[in-house]
């Protein structure tokens, strides 16, 4: 992020309350931060306090976190209660919304186009910020965190793809990069963003065949300048669609418009075009899913049979790489959390707009159109930077 704008280091620095809390969804071995993100925080001037456990699944234990200078604190309620800014993975769930503060930022995977109407006016009335990390872009529509997430799961979803391919785990028997006389298998990725073409180059250098779509050209001449030699593209019509679901032995659906519910591209009658026990992954399920037969799963089962198709739908699939996620998660999420936390969260959106346009809630109202549009109801838009209205 440009930093340019401040010319006075010598700024007093006021002191904030952050709060790390531990995952309580089932199966999510990410915490929002390392140790060495916390001490960042801590050397410049701020009290960050983790409940205990919280990094414990990824490879954190408390005392590296008593160590970078934060609390460790052992009651669920205190990281929420304590702090003005609150960071982790997942959102809170709804049951915990009485634990929100007002006027408290809370930076997590909110995917709120995806929530109920009635989850989202409950935050309006806590008088919440609510920043999604799905959601940061900057003015080139790249978003940061995303990609750091979607990086992983493009990989993994490779190695996990080679494994349901196999008959012990419920696929049809075919080897992911064949063998000498035998053909790899036929790997689909519906989507060439940075989940699609980590997917791709993964599978690539697992010998696989790939075929990447997209509805963009552009985005497909980017991903054959990126990707090795061997790539197949072709335009995301549903005629491409169809086709390619006639020789896939997986799909990938690997879409997403940011902040936004994620398309539908195949509806449950095109199953019908697919092999018998061939292989689905919808890692869009996060927002939505691009499969209408998807539903979201976890593991350690993390699969479901439709029409003889074989689904994997797991919206967390970067907790399976718990340590290397959180490293990454950190990486992306850390330079806001210090923007924010060292200036305050309005002047913050004017140095960084992208976390502007992360912004779902704020103070009781919805300042992102996508998310208002979806829910149908009225949006007030947080100030530009300069004073006018975004």
């Amino acid at each position: 992020m440009a930093r340019g704008r401040r010319s006075s280091p010598a700024r007093k620095v006021c002191t904030v309350q952050i709060g790390i809390p531990r995952e309580a969804r089932a199966h999510e071995r990410r915490v929002a931060l390392t140790p060495s993100g916390v001490r960042a925080l801590v050397h410049q001037g701020h009290h960050v306090w983790v409940e205990t456990g919280a990094g414990a699944a990824a490879g954190f234990p408390d005392s590296d976190y008593q160590s970078a200078g934060a609390t460790v604190v052992f009651g669920r309620s205190e990281p929420f209660l304590r702090a003005e800014l609150v960071t982790c993975v997942h959102s809170p769930d709804p049951a915990e919304y009485e634990l929100l503060q007002p006027h408290q930022i809370v930076v997590a995977f909110w995917a709120l186009p995806t929530a109920r109407p009635a989850d989202v006016r409950a935050l309006m009335e806590r008088e919440i910020t609510a920043v999604g990390l799905e959601a940061i872009e900057d003015e080139r529509g790249r978003a940061p965190v995303l990609t750091s997430m979607s990086e992983i799961a493009g990989s993994l979803a490779a190695i996990i793809g080679a494994g349901l391919l196999l008959n012990e785990f419920g696929g049809n028997g075919i080897l992911l990069g064949g063998a000498p006389g035998v053909p790899p298998a036929n790997f689909v990725i519906l989507g060439a963003g940075v989940l699609g073409r980590s997917a791709a180059r993964a599978a690539l250098g697992m010998g696989a065949q790939v075929t990447l779509l997209d509805l963009s050209v552009e985005h497909l001449r980017e991903a054959m300048g990126a990707l090795p030699s061997g790539t197949t593209t072709m335009l995301s019509t549903l005629p491409n669609i169809e086709k390619a679901l006639g020789f896939a032995d997986i799909v990938l659906g690997a879409v997403a418009v940011h902040g936004q519910r994620a398309p539908i591209l195949v509806k449950r009658e095109s199953l019908a075009r697919m092999k018998p026990r061939s292989v689905v992954m919808d890692l869009s399920i996060d927002m939505g899913g691009c499969f209408e037969t998807s539903r979201p799963t976890a593991f350690p089962d993390p699969t479901y049979v439709v029409d003889g198709v074989l689904h994997f739908c797991v919206p967390n699939l970067p907790s399976a790489a718990a340590r290397s996620a959180t490293l990454a998660l950190t990486n992306a999420q850390l330079p806001f959390l210090q923007e924010v936390a060292r200036d305050g969260f309005e002047a913050a959106i004017v140095a960084a707009p992208a976390l502007g346009r992360g912004t779902y809630l704020h103070r009781g109202r919805c300042v992102r159109e996508s998310l208002a549009r979806a829910l149908q109801m009225p949006c007030e838009p947080l100030p530009a930077p300069g004073g006018a209205e975004a």
